[in-house]
C-alpha cells in the first residue's frame, strides 16, 4: 500500500473516532443498553449460550459494581437496563463482558472474528416515568416479535422475577419497582397488573429513538438537568436534515 493510502486510511479511522462522542453517563441514573450480533446475526445458538453469557454477565456486574434490573436475551441482540454506581462503569462492563463472552462463544463453536455489532447502544433512562416502561419495553420484546403470546412465556427475560415473587441473584430492585408494594407478592402482582395494557405505540417509539440516537429518555426538566451536569445536548434530533430557511434559494 501506497504511503498517501495508508495516510488517507489514518485520517479516515481518526475522524471515525472523533464522530464517536461520549454517551451520556452518570452515577445513579438507570441506563438502557442494547448490544446487537454482527450483521443481525444471532448471538445465541443454544440455550447453553443463553446460560454462558448470563454467567459472564453475573460476575460482570460485581466486579464493576452495576445494578440490573430488566432484561431480554433475543436470538441475534440483548436488551439490559441497569444502574452504575459510578460513572464509566457500564462502558467498562461491557468491554470487559463482552469480550470474555465472545471468546466462551467461539471457543464453542468453533469460531473466529467478532460476534457483536460494533459499539453497544445506551441511553439514561428518567426513573419518574420511564422506568417501568421502559422495563415493560424490554421484557415485552419477544411478544412484539410474535415469538410468543404473553411475557411469562419467553424464559430469557427477568419477567419471571419481576412478575413473581422468585429470587433471581441476578436482578437488584429499583427503587421505582420497590414502590409498587410493601411486600414481593404486592409488589409482584402490581407489576403484573402494568401488562395488562399495550404499551403505547408513541411511547414504543419514543424509547426507540432515544436509544438509537444515545440521548437521554425522559421529561424535559430530567433532560435540562443531564445537560447542565454534562454540558451536553440531551434530546432526540430531527431524522434527515435540517430544512434550508425560507429564503435560501
Amino acid at each position: 500500500m501506497r504511503l498517501a493510502d495508508r495516510r488517507a486510511l489514518g485520517s479516515r479511522a481518526m475522524l471515525s473516532r472523533m464522530a464517536r462522542h461520549p454517551r451520556h453517563d452518570i452515577a445513579g441514573i438507570p441506563q438502557h443498553v442494547v448490544q446487537r450480533g454482527n450483521n443481525r446475526l444471532p448471538c445465541f445458538l443454544d440455550d447453553e449460550d443463553r446460560q454462558r453469557y448470563l454467567q459472564c454477565l453475573s460476575h460482570a456486574l460485581l466486579r464493576f459494581g452495576c445494578r440490573l434490573h430488566a432484561y431480554v436475551l433475543m436470538s441475534n441482540h440483548v436488551h439490559l437496563l441497569r444502574t452504575p454506581e459510578e460513572a464509566g462503569a457500564v462502558s467498562r462492563l461491557m468491554h470487559t463482558f463482552a469480550r470474555n463472552y465472545v471468546g466462551l462463544f467461539n471457543g464453542r463453536h468453533g469460531r473466529t472474528g467478532t460476534l457483536w455489532e460494533g459499539r453497544y447502544k445506551a441511553c439514561l433512562v428518567d426513573s419518574d416515568r420511564y422506568f417501568l416502561a421502559c422495563s415493560r419495553y424490554i421484557e415485552l420484546n419477544p411478544v412484539r416479535a410474535w415469538m410468543v403470546a404473553r411475557p411469562g412465556e419467553y424464559p430469557w427475560s427477568s419477567y419471571g422475577t419481576n412478575a413473581t415473587v422468585r429470587v433471581d441473584p441476578l436482578l437488584t430492585p429499583h427503587p421505582e419497582y420497590l414502590a409498587l408494594g410493601g411486600d414481593p407478592t404486592a409488589r409482584a402482582s402490581a407489576y403484573r397488573t402494568l401488562f395488562d395494557d399495550a404499551l403505547p405505540n408513541d411511547l414504543v417509539e419514543e424509547i426507540r429513538s432515544y436509544l438509537q440516537q444515545q440521548k437521554v429518555l425522559g421529561t424535559d426538566r430530567f433532560r435540562s438537568w443531564v445537560e447542565a451536569r454534562t454540558g451536553r445536548f440531551a434530546a432526540v434530533r430531527p431524522v434527515g436534515r435540517p430544512p434550508r430557511p425560507s429564503n435560501c434559494p
